[in-house]
């Protein structure tokens, strides 16, 4: 499962919002532009919007996600975006929308006006089922279910591939050597196209037709020997093999907004070369990503993504995940705990794993290795819930006032790095109402850390700290040490 929240425009986002997108793609010359598609077939967009590529009829950008509605309910199939940027969408019903940048005429409308909001391309498309679209800088290509290439936009240097260098305003197919031949891909470079031959026949925009040795790298997919051709470590006049001394390659990645390249082995091994965060790598360089999507995410600039990402390859999880899905599953555990009534359930073998305290109790002669259920008393339920909770995910979602019941299981088990994360939240969480409640938890404790902490608050605080309840609350012994480490640091001064 790929991370979106890799790319840091998608760090703009809650939670909830990323675990709703099923796709994404991260574009634009600094990439600053997101579209993503929800699992409810919602599109939504945020961003720079740079020459009005978000779609969302205005100018204006946006950190918070806008929904695209013309566009929801209809399954994307194929996106690809272009330099200025300007965007194509493929549905599942065929459909082609296009929006963004139009001064050479690449949204395929007959103008070279902006797009501002999603547009229905259909000039020489009527009838046509569009299966994939592909962007260079500044023309569009579209491949059908028939198998047939349209070209359009900037044709500067024929890339549209219509047998002059003259721009072309709305989608026109690419016959020539074309006719009677059924294409399976199409691939644009930042001023080329190309396209693959349901026989295995690679041509570009000048009909030039490919040698056919670099077929054999591709019959799992065909994009990798279209990228083959684009990308080289050197200037070339013409293909040429790289990493020939490697195992077979089943995906390379690439696209015409960075120079970065990534290869995937057979055995799930990705490689990386180009600009690289600034460094010229001239040899492919063995990462340790298992996509090649995070070399994108982590080292393109821009970071952008060189296809419209799925979330839904498989239902894969991981260990953390898996073991996080399992806290308090009836159906799995093998013991529960008893919490002011409550039931929490549990896995012995984590709990052995994962704590000393919870190993020396099931693998000796304590009474509790032979229970299905054991009472706990002198613990509350939120927080010696959060505690077990924790040997499953290593995270602690608590308010600050339970965690200081949190700071004193984890004292009393040796739990340090527990110990360790419950000052961070009472830091995090303190107030001058509370401040004086955490000071006296952190003494009773012995966190000499969080003591300090809370001390000098309560000291640059002292006029609003003195006049809560839980300042008067406190033994008589304890204020008078308070007071004399407080004047000691010049807190009674006039």
């Amino acid at each position: 499962m790929v991370d979106v929240s890799k790319w840091p425009l998608f760090t703009l986002l809650s939670a909830q919002e990323l675990a709703s997108i099923r796709q994404a793609c991260i574009f634009g010359a600094s990439a600053n532009e997101a579209i993503y598609i929800t699992h409810d077939d919602e599109v939504y967009v945020l961003g720079l919007n740079c020459s009005n590529c978000l779609g969302t009829g205005d100018s204006q950008s946006t950190i918070v996600a806008k929904k695209l509605d013309c566009l929801t309910g209809k399954k994307l199939v194929s996106l690809s975006y272009g330099s200025g940027p300007h965007v194509l969408l493929a549905t599942e019903e065929g459909e082609l929308y296009a929006w963004g940048h139009n001064g050479y005429s690449q949204l395929g409308n007959g103008t070279t006006n902006q797009g501002v909001s999603p547009i229905l391309v259909t000039t020489n498309l009527q009838n046509k089922k569009v299966t994939e679209v592909a962007c260079g800088s500044h023309h569009s290509l579209a491949l059908t279910h028939e198998g047939e290439v349209f070209a359009w936009g900037y044709n500067n240097c024929g890339q549209v591939g219509s047998g002059s260098t003259a721009n072309q305003p709305t989608p026109r197919k690419v016959s020539n050597c074309l006719q009677n031949k059924v294409m399976v891909s199409i691939a644009c470079g930042q001023t080329s196209s190309m396209a693959v031959a349901d026989n295995g026949e690679v041509w570009d925009e000048t009909n030039h037709l490919y040698p056919s040795f670099l077929w054999k790298y591709a019959k799992c997919n065909v994009k990798v020997l279209l990228v083959l051709l684009y990308f080289s470590l050197y200037n070339q006049l013409s293909p040429v093999q790289v990493m020939t001394e490697k195992e077979r390659i089943v995906e390379i990645a690439a696209c015409h907004s960075t120079h970065t390249s990534a290869a995937k082995t057979q055995s799930g091994q990705v490689y990386m070369w180009g600009q690289c965060r600034g460094q010229s790598i001239v040899l492919p360089h063995l990462t340790h990503f298992s996509s090649t999507d995070d070399v994108f995410a982590c080292f393109a600039t821009p970071s952008v993504m060189w296809r419209l990402l799925s979330m839904e390859h498989d239902d894969f999880l991981t260990v953390a995940q898996s073991l996080k899905k399992e806290f308090d599953n009836p159906e799995t555990s093998d013991l529960k705990f008893s919490v002011d009534g409550k039931y929490i359930h549990v896995h012995k073998a984590v709990l052995k794993i994962r704590c000393e305290h919870f190993r020396s109790m099931f693998q000796s002669n304590w009474n509790e290795d032979m229970k299905e259920v054991i009472e706990i008393d002198q613990f509350s339920y939120p927080v010696y819930r959060s505690f077990l909770e924790f040997l499953y995910t290593d995270s602690v979602d608590l308010p600050p006032e339970d965690a200081i019941g949190l700071l004193d299981l984890a004292t009393s088990y040796c739990e340090n790095r527990l110990k360790k994360l419950c000052q961070h939240i009472i830091k995090r969480g303190i107030t001058v109402e509370n401040a004086f409640s955490l000071l006296s938890a952190a003494i009773r404790y012995d966190a000499e850390d969080l003591e300090e902490f809370c001390f000098k608050f309560c000291v640059n605080h002292l006029t609003e700290v003195t006049q809560t309840a839980a300042f008067w609350q406190i033994d008589g012994n304890m204020l008078k040490e308070f007071i004399c480490r407080a004047s000691h640091c010049g807190a009674f001064k006039n």
